[in-house]
């Protein structure tokens, strides 16, 4: 899962926002100096990380990649599961996905001067640049992966992973749904986050 859908699962709440995104940004973090609210976020965010790389849904994808890309394989699908979930957005929220987003970018500027120096920096640009739903078109999900490639530090071929995906599309379009809803009851049932403060359906 990339940005969008781990916020999605987070609670309605600065703090879980601010820590169901720090699993990307965590390195060098003392975990035991944030807020127990920032900290059950976090572990939010690496159970959610488990359950999909698990899961058989994803195991069967990454193996359909060419062997040059599989290593990027996990990257990109994160990325392709935030455009299914825009796909199949009605069926998981009441709120529109720019109500969503905006109410998003909000709770996360409220938490910007505790974030890590690198999530400060892609969490502004996410702001000002409106990332979030980027992801509603497949050519967003192309820049997403060739912005994500540019970061490698070495020659690859990830930047073109998006010739991976098509003959997978319309499979793991139909699966995301049933996917999405196992994972939402896995992270309901092991209650890491108040659950009296989260609404599905936000």
């Amino acid at each position: 899962m990339n940005y969008l859908a781990h916020l999605f699962i987070a609670q309605p709440t600065a703090d879980s926002c601010f820590g169901n995104l720090l699993g990307d940004f965590q390195k060098g973090v003392c975990h035991q100096q944030l807020p127990s609210t920032v900290q059950a976020g976090l572990q939010t965010h690496l159970l959610v990380d488990k359950f999909t790389d698990s899961h058989p849904l994803t195991r069967w994808a990454r193996q359909q990649f060419s062997p040059q890309r599989r290593r990027f394989a996990g990257v990109t699908l994160d990325i392709l599961f935030d455009h299914f979930l825009i796909n199949h957005w009605s069926d998981f929220s009441h709120l529109s996905l720019e109500a969503f987003c905006l109410s998003r970018y909000r709770m996360l500027e409220k938490r910007l001067a505790m974030m890590p120096p690198a999530m400060q920096r892609v969490v502004t640009s996410m702001i000002n640049e409106g990332w979030l739903d980027v992801y509603r078109t497949i050519e967003g999900v192309d820049k997403v992966i060739h912005r994500t490639a540019a970061r490698v530090r070495f020659e690859n071929q990830f930047a073109n992973s998006i010739e991976d995906v098509m003959p997978l599309y319309n499979q793991l379009n139909h699966d995301f749904p049933a996917f999405f809803c196992q994972l939402q009851q896995h992270i309901k049932e092991k209650g890491l986050e108040d659950p009296l403060s989260h609404s599905p359906l936000t």
